[in-house]
């Protein structure tokens, strides 16, 4: 029998708080597309380097009480990489936001990652495409900024002036080689 709680019995469940909680059956197109581009651009950046990119379905042990199955992970100490789940705090983590998680994502696990040492969280919204990046400081991650790709009609009726300050890429915290640009982490959303 498999002891990961994140498959007992076929249904992937994460531990919060210490409480069993069922996750969404099937993630929408659009959920899928976001964490499969954002995975893709780590994957491609970490090529030959010690720092590893996960995507939705590796479980992450990070108390007794909290297992939980971020949409991607990237964990640097490869000690942490077991082969059925992450033992500790990824560097970073990426959570696609849904309607019935998005609470959850916001506080409980956004603390809790906090408290364990994550350097970077990402809250992506598919609706909005937007990504709210928080950085960790003094064991709190704190929101750094707000990204979001606008829809072409919007952008059109920008002027040049205001089409110059939005931004379309912006840095990851752990690389300063590494531009991520919305356009690549929305890349085929509708």
């Amino acid at each position: 029998m498999n002891t990961n709680l994140a498959y007992q019995e076929d249904c992937r469940q994460e531990l919060i708080n210490g409480y069993p909680v069922m996750m969404s059956p099937q993630p929408t197109t659009n959920h899928n597309r976001i964490s499969y581009n954002i995975c893709n651009i780590f994957q491609n950046h970490l090529k030959g380097r010690k720092c590893e990119a996960f995507i939705d379905g590796m479980a992450v042990y990070l108390t007794e009480d909290d297992h939980f199955i971020p949409d991607v992970t990237v964990v640097c100490d490869p000690n942490k990489v077991k082969y059925d789940a992450i033992y500790g705090a990824p560097d970073l983590v990426v959570e696609v936001l849904s309607p019935s998680t998005a609470k959850r994502d916001r506080g409980y696990k956004k603390e809790v990652y906090a408290r364990c040492g994550v350097k970077e969280y990402w809250l992506v919204s598919p609706a909005e495409k937007s990504i709210e990046q928080y950085l960790l400081k003094d064991g709190e991650l704190i929101l750094h900024d707000v990204y979001t790709l606008y829809p072409d009609w919007l952008w059109e009726k920008m002027t040049d002036e205001e089409r110059a300050e939005v931004p379309t890429e912006f840095k990851c915290s752990l690389y300063d080689d590494l531009l991520i640009k919305l356009v690549d982490v929305f890349a085929r959303v509708n």
